[in-house]
């Protein structure tokens, strides 16, 4: 990207998507991100075989949640980790971190988690370019409960949904100290939850219980529903407004 001189160079795959797929002429405008900071409208000028030139035409408000949020996922059965994945990058992941948990079904060797990964970051670019993210979050390979905690243990929040957790009133504090610029965890367990080992970990790295109410949610709605809470209080703490799809 030569933002010197307002113009924005396209090679790889998105080249042939562009070229073949969209079936775009010059004049045509697109959205483009430096996959950082800033997101930009840009007219098409020239459409090669290797490379697009594009001229940028205005920087654009940020897609970005003001804080960084990074899913903990304990591995589920069958292809559901694709949909948290999806859905998670939507609403504003920042990365998403597989965790092979004691009561996850699924256990990946070397070979497997190489495709799945491979897939699984497939799923987040897409999915990111979909919801127009200016970054693609990276699903990073599968790490175990104590990997997870010892990382985020750094973080300036965390949360474990956990069926033992106080009442709403304690949960409704601790969410209430999230705060633009913060990097959270959220941690959540697979089908058959997490042992209490796993949580007494979690607590002992400074991640805090929470309560998601009287309801028992499946594994992928529980991620889900925490990442809504979080995306509306960072929003709504940095006086930005929502933005529909």
């Amino acid at each position: 990207m030569d933002e010197g001189r307002g113009l924005v160079l396209i090679g790889g795959p998105d080249v042939n998507h562009i070229r073949n797929v969209l079936r775009m002429r010059p004049g045509e405008q697109i959205r483009v991100s430096n996959g950082r900071d800033k997101d930009y409208l840009c007219a098409l000028e020239e459409i090669g075989e290797e490379q697009v030139t594009a001229r940028i035409l205005e920087a654009e408000e940020s897609t970005e949640l003001p804080g960084e949020i990074w899913l903990f996922q304990g591995l589920p059965k069958s292809d559901k980790m694709e949909l948290i994945i999806q859905k998670a990058v939507e609403l504003g992941a920042a990365k998403i971190v597989p965790v092979a948990t004691r009561r996850a079904v699924v256990k990946l060797d070397r070979k497997k988690e190489e495709s799945k990964g491979k897939r699984w970051n497939a799923i987040s670019e897409s999915a990111a370019k979909q919801s127009k993210r200016l970054i693609i979050p990276e699903v990073t390979k599968v790490m175990t409960m104590k990997e997870a905690c010892a990382l985020a243990a750094s973080f300036d929040a965390g949360f474990i949904p956990y069926e033992k957790a106080e009442g709403m009133e304690e949960t409704r504090r601790s969410l209430g100290a999230v705060r633009p610029g913060m990097r959270i965890g959220v941690f959540i367990g697979p089908e058959g939850g997490f042992e209490e080992e796993e949580v007494a970990l979690a607590i002992q790295s400074g991640i805090r219980p929470l309560t998601l109410g009287r309801r028992i949610l499946r594994t992928e709605t529980a991620g889900l529903y925490v990442l809504s809470v979080l995306g509306f209080l960072l929003e709504e703490t940095d006086g930005s407004m929502g933005r529909g799809r």
